[in-house]
Parts: structure tokens; C-alpha cells; sequence
């Protein structure tokens, strides 16, 4: 893998934004499963609550008309006259049947209405009582109506001439309107089935469902298979109490977890209890799996397709240019790429190709300098031709002067052979400042012999720069051009003096003279000589005043770069200043100097 990934860049960008685009989208399609697996545990939890409200609407209608029917019936006439009396009588036994029948007739949730006298009379119900599992509340606490004026039982089983019941009663004591004496009891009973029935049709997400409780949580509605009158800690153990009025909470783990929500009755005190299996939220949360997964996998497949289409589109070029460099010859020109775009690889492309025009330039531009560095040093050294003759013979003639006793003439010849050897000098290229300062000295020697009392030359050099090394003949032909072109051409006597110290830049040389100086057009036009085309060299042209100006700075630029050109100021009338620095590199010139051999051009045997 690290082998596949470090031979390309392509793969490496592809991986990386790959993983980049992967990562936020496996998040995303994370937390919108998440998202939606609450909302849809909390749509099924609002749900179940509204089944509740809406049962628990049903039950209170329920609940307050039949206690509605039990105040009636206490105040009733009828009633009151049967209970009143001690003897049974047939008549008011016959009207209250009657009356108890039409107040049960459109209501199907009432099963019986019993009023039992508390003497021996027998008691009285619309629907003949054959047994009975009620036990009112006072067999277990006797004065439960003096603090409370009703009473809901638990369900129990009661027979009549239609078959056996489960009935829930509403209990109540029948006092006396006269002497508010207790004179009965009332028992209505409400038919447990057709309350059981609207609750099994209340059916909260597909398999869940919702149980009637009474005050000490048993069941008094709910599924078939939940047994009545058992608490809901019998099928649910540890369910723990319910708090507030209304809520849910979590029971149980795993598979088996469910969420059960609660609403207690304000009319009377039974519970609503509504249970969810878990199981309903998974299979819905399939649906959601199923629909994200499909969802982030088109979207990492699209991704993944659109980042390597960039990636290929971008990378394309760079695959190229790559190949190209690869594939290149270092002895042929880089070749030029086509540029398709504008953006950053297309620069780059743009940057390349200006660079390999750039190198080719500098590749022609190198050899040309070669060429022309060696061609100026052959101009330079053209008098090299057959020098041990012409030594010998300028030996000659000096013994000869000397002889003859001629000072003037072996001074001169002397002078002459001296500034020959150092010309030639075994085609040596550098020398050191002392030896280029003594070579001019010789120089201008010949030339006061030739000119006397025509000029002065001075030399002020730091002595500690005379052992660094430099490009030999550059100050001999500066001197012969201010010497034939400054001082002849003045009246009177002239002065040329050469300058020399260190500047930060390296070794600055000035060469002046007080001579006739130049007009600003000459100035002007000289100036633009050495500008334009310095490295040219124009064959068939003799540079004036020794080598010229021209060539010394020719020389210059060649072997010292752009920076050490020749500077020329000149006022007209006062004289002119030539100038120019080459770098203080001492021991490279000095190591040259050393390796060329025995040139050695101090020691001019006269």
C-alpha cells in the first residue's frame, strides 16, 4: 500500500479527498439515522399519548355519567319510598325495575343496576342478580362513606339470567333525603367487556397496546392475555411507581425493551398505561437504515467517481510534464508542453515552458561567452608569437645600450621586455595586483622616455591588497587611454593616478586624469558603447588606446559577471574618472596562479 501510494501523486490525492469526502458522509448519513430513529420513537410516544387522551375522554364521559346516574337515583322518589318502607311491595318493586331498565336501556357499558335495602327486603336490579363476586368496601373498612361518597371496585364476576359477567361497580350508600339516614346501597355495574373491547381497538404501533389500571395498579382492561386484577409488577417486575400525572419511561434492555407511557385520570384514580415494544421502532428503523445506506452509497459512489475525474483532470497534466522530464535527453532542449488551462497546472506548464526556453537561452548564451572569452584572451595574447626570439633579442639590444653606454636606450628596451613578458606570460589569465601595478609602471616608463615632462603617475593601492589576485591587462590599457586621449591632447603637464581599496562590494580600481575630459555627447556615446551588446565582438575592429576600453570591459563582464563592468565619468575641460570592482577572491586566483606553473614574470632577466 505505502509502495502504491509513494509512486503517485494521482493515487495520494485520490485516497486523501476519497477519505475526506467518505468520512462527513458515512457522519452524515450516522446522524440522520439518528435523527430519525428519535423522531420516530418520539412520533410514537406523541401517538400513544393522544390514544390515551382519547380514552381517557371515553372513560371520563363514562365515568361521570354513570356517577351522574347514581345521584339520581339516591334522590329518587321511588327509591327512597321502596327503601323507606319495611315490607316489600310488589308495586314500587315493579316501578323502580322500570325505572332502573330505561336508565340502562341506551347505555350498553352498564350491565346491572342493583339497589339493596338494608333490612330484609329483597333487593331490586334491572336485570335479575344470580351471583355476585362483589365485596363492598366496608366488609374491610367499615367507615370508608363516612370520609369518601363512592367507591369503584375491582373487577369481578357476577351472573344473571343472561350468563356471567366481568363487571366493575360504582358503590355508594342511598341516605334518607328526610333524616340523611342510611336506608340502602347502590351497586352500578359496568360491563368490563365493552370497556376491554374499546381498549384492545386502541392499538398503539402495530403490536403494542394499552391497559386499563385501577388505584393499586391491577388490570382492569386491556389485551386478552393479561388476567384482570393482577398488578402490572406481575407481567413487568421493578417496573417501579409512575410520577406526575403523565410520562414515559424505559423498561427493560435489548430486544426486550419497551417504552411504556402513562396518564392518570383526574376523575376518578385509574391509570392509562400504554406499552411499545422496542421492536416496532426497529422494524421502522430498518426502513431508515435501508433508505440512508442507500442514500450514502449512490452519494460516496458519485464522490467517488467525480473525485477521480478531477482528480485525473487535474493530475493529467502533471503526468505529462512528468514523462517529458522523465523521458528527456540532457543533451537536447526540453521540449514545449500545450497549455489546455489557465489555472494553477496550467502556470506551472506556462512555467515550464519558459524555463526551457530559458535554459536553452542560457545554454547558448554560456557557449557564446566560452567563445568569446577565449577569443578575447587570443586578442590579448596575440603578440605570443615566437616569445623566447623576441626576448633575445631585446636582451641584445639592452646589453648593447649599455655598452654604449646608452642609459636612455636600455632603460627603455628594458621596460619594454618587461611589459612583453608580462603580456605574454605563458598564457597565464590572472596575476596579482602587484604585478599588474609594476607591468603598468613599465608601461609608463617607455612613455615618459617617448613623452618627458608631459605627465606625473601616482599609485595609492592598500599595500595589503597587493598579493590579491586579479584578471591581468586591465589597468595598463585604461592608463594608455587616459595617457592618449586625456594628457597628450592637453597643454602643460597632466596627472594620471590609479586607486585602489576595499569596498563591500570587493576591490574597487579608479583610473583618472586631469586631461581634456570628454563632451556630455562623447560621454553620452561611450556610455552606450559599453552598454549595448558588450560580449559582441566585431571582427575587423581595432580597439583604440592599446586594448580599448571596450575590450577591457568586455574581459571584465566575462570573467567577473554583469556587476564588474567598466564605469566612465568625464567632465569636459577637467578630466575624466574610469572605474570598475571585481570580488575579493584571493584564493581561487591564487590557486591558478599556482597551478600554471613557472610562469614567473617578476624576475625579467635583462
Amino acid at each position: 500500500m505505502q509502495q502504491w501510494l509513494g509512486k503517485s501523486l494521482k493515487h495520494k490525492l485520490s485516497l486523501l479527498i476519497i477519505i475526506a469526502t467518505l468520512v462527513p458522509l458515512l457522519f452524515l448519513g450516522i446522524f440522520s439515522f439518528n435523527i430519525a430513529k428519535s423522531l420516530t420513537e418520539e412520533k410514537a410516544k406523541i401517538t400513544g399519548m393522544n390514544t390515551l387522551r382519547q380514552l381517557e375522554a371515553y372513560l371520563d364521559t363514562m365515568v361521570k355519567d354513570v356517577e351522574n346516574i347514581s345521584l339520581f337515583l339516591i334522590g329518587h322518589i321511588g327509591v327512597q319510598a321502596y327503601l323507606k318502607t319495611e315490607q316489600s311491595n310488589y308495586v314500587q318493586q315493579t316501578t323502580v325495575i322500570n325505572f332502573l331498565t330505561n336508565l340502562a336501556f341506551s347505555k350498553d357499558y352498564i350491565a346491572n343496576i342493583i339497589v339493596e335495602p338494608l333490612g330484609s327486603k329483597d333487593a331490586i336490579s334491572h336485570k335479575s342478580l344470580v351471583r355476585s363476586e362483589f365485596r363492598n368496601i366496608t366488609e374491610v373498612v367499615p367507615d370508608y362513606y363516612e370520609q369518601h361518597p363512592k367507591w369503584w371496585s375491582f373487577v369481578h364476576r357476577q351472573w344473571t339470567f343472561e350468563g356471567v359477567r366481568k363487571v366493575i361497580t360504582l358503590a355508594r350508600p342511598i341516605r334518607s333525603t328526610d333524616k340523611y339516614k342510611p336506608i340502602g346501597n347502590l351497586q352500578i355495574n359496568l360491563d368490563q367487556g365493552v370497556i376491554a373491547n374499546q381498549f384492545r381497538q386502541a392499538v398503539l404501533e402495530k403490536t403494542g397496546f394499552v391497559l386499563l389500571l385501577d388505584e393499586n395498579n391491577r388490570i382492569i382492561a386491556g389485551p386478552p392475555d393479561m388476567e384482570t386484577n393482577l398488578t402490572l409488577a406481575d407481567y413487568y417486575p421493578s417496573i417501579g411507581e409512575f410520577e406526575g400525572l403523565s410520562g414515559n419511561i424505559d423498561y427493560g434492555e435489548g430486544s426486550n425493551k419497551k417504552t411504556i407511557l402513562y396518564k392518570k385520570m383526574s376523575s376518578v384514580n385509574w391509570k392509562l398505561v400504554g406499552i411499545i415494544p422496542s421492536q416496532e421502532y426497529r422494524s421502522q428503523n430498518q426502513y431508515f437504515i435501508k433508505l440512508t445506506a442507500v442514500a450514502v452509497t449512490v452519494a460516496i459512489l458519485l464522490a467517488i467517481i467525480l473525485v477521480l475525474f478531477l482528480i485525473q483532470k487535474i493530475t493529467n497534466p502533471l503526468s505529462v510534464l512528468t514523462r517529458f522530464l522523465k523521458n528527456s535527453s540532457p543533451e537536447e532542449p526540453l521540449p514545449a508542453l500545450p497549455v489546455k488551462t489557465v489555472d494553477e497546472v496550467g502556470q506551472l506548464i506556462i512555467s515550464y515552458n519558459r524555463l526551457s526556453s530559458r535554459i536553452v537561452k542560457l545554454t547558448d548564451e554560456v557557449k557564446l561567452n566560452e567563445s568569446l572569452k577565449k577569443e578575447a584572451d587570443m586578442h590579448a595574447l596575440q603578440v605570443q608569437i615566437n616569445p623566447h626570439f623576441l626576448y633575445n633579442t631585446l636582451s641584445s639590444i639592452h646589453w648593447l645600450a649599455l655598452m654604449n653606454q646608452d642609459v636612455k636606450i636600455a632603460e627603455m628596451v628594458g621596460s619594454l621586455s618587461d611589459f612583453l613578458r608580462f603580456s605574454l606570460n605563458n598564457g597565464q589569465e590572472y596575476c596579482t595586483i602587484q604585478q599588474e601595478i609594476m607591468h603598468v609602471r613599465h608601461y609608463v616608463n617607455i612613455q615618459t622616455i617617448r613623452y618627458p615632462e608631459k605627465f606625473n603617475f601616482e599609485v595609492h593601492v592598500e599595500e595589503e591588497l597587493y598579493q590579491h589576485t586579479m584578471l591581468k591587462l586591465l589597468l595598463q590599457p585604461l592608463v594608455e587611454n587616459s595617457m592618449l586621449h586625456g594628457i597628450l591632447s592637453r597643454d602643460g603637464m597632466g596627472t594620471i593616478t590609479i586607486r585602489g581599496h576595499r569596498e563591500h562590494e570587493g576591490i574597487h580600481f579608479v583610473v583618472e586624469d586631469d586631461g581634456i575630459g570628454m563632451t556630455t555627447e562623447r560621454l553620452k556615446w561611450l556610455q552606450d558603447q559599453l552598454v549595448e551588446n558588450p560580449l559582441q565582438y566585431e571582427k575587423g575592429q581595432t580597439p583604440r588606446g592599446s586594448f580599448g576600453l571596450r575590450n577591457v570591459h568586455k574581459r571584465l563582464l566575462l570573467h567577473y559577471g554583469k556587476d564588474a563592468g567598466l564605469r566612465v565619468e568625464s567632465t569636459e575641460g577637467v578630466g575624466t574618472r574610469v572605474m570598475f570592482t571585481i570580488p575579493d577572491l584571493p584564493e581561487i586566483q591564487q590557486s591558478e596562479l599556482s597551478s600554471k606553473g613557472d610562469g614567473d614574470i617578476e624576475g625579467t632577466d635583462r
